[in-house]
């Protein structure tokens, strides 16, 4: 009887310290989230700083501006991750899969217009901060030919990028 109440006590003692190490893995990826957001802020004012250096025309500002610029992008991108660092751990993520497509493979390049059937909405990565893919703006999106992504503009077609081999 004794065994079976410290066996308990242990059970509850642990499963209550568990949910404050969750709960704190959420606060950190807030945390990083928040971090992430102030270095694009810094991205873009840097930019801005850049662009008023090149209206002034002074050289050492811009050659100061365009360091900082240059700075304050490497660490967005450094705290932001790449895809390929992303998928060297976690290479499960990017097993090809069950996945079928309707048409043979093409390869297709920037600047390469693709027919609609190629990257319709079936085709579209919905999820793309999932690969640690960088954000698509406007009408482009992530788009699965095969093992390749690429980022193409859904009203014409036109590809802007391709990542050959994404997945495995």
């Amino acid at each position: 009887m004794r065994n079976m109440r410290t066996l308990i006590l242990t059970a509850l003692v642990a499963a209550t310290a568990v949910v404050p190490a969750t709960a704190m893995a959420r606060d950190s990826d807030y945390v990083s989230r928040e971090e992430l957001r102030r270095d694009r802020q810094d991205v873009r004012e840097e930019y801005r700083d850049l662009r008023d250096a090149y209206r002034r025309g002074d050289r050492d500002d811009i050659r100061e501006e365009r360091r900082e610029y240059r700075g304050a992008r490497n660490e967005y991108r450094e705290d932001r991750g790449d895809w390929r660092e992303h998928r060297r751990h976690n290479p499960h993520s990017y097993r090809r899969g069950n996945w079928r497509s309707d048409y043979g493979y093409r390869r297709f390049d920037a600047g390469h217009r693709m027919d609609r059937g190629y990257y319709g909405s079936r085709y579209v990565i919905s999820d793309p901060w999932r690969y640690r893919l960088p954000q698509a703006y406007g009408p482009t999106r992530w788009v699965r030919h095969h093992d390749d992504v690429m980022l193409v503009n859904m009203r014409t077609g036109n590809v802007h990028r391709v990542i050959r081999n994404f997945f495995w």
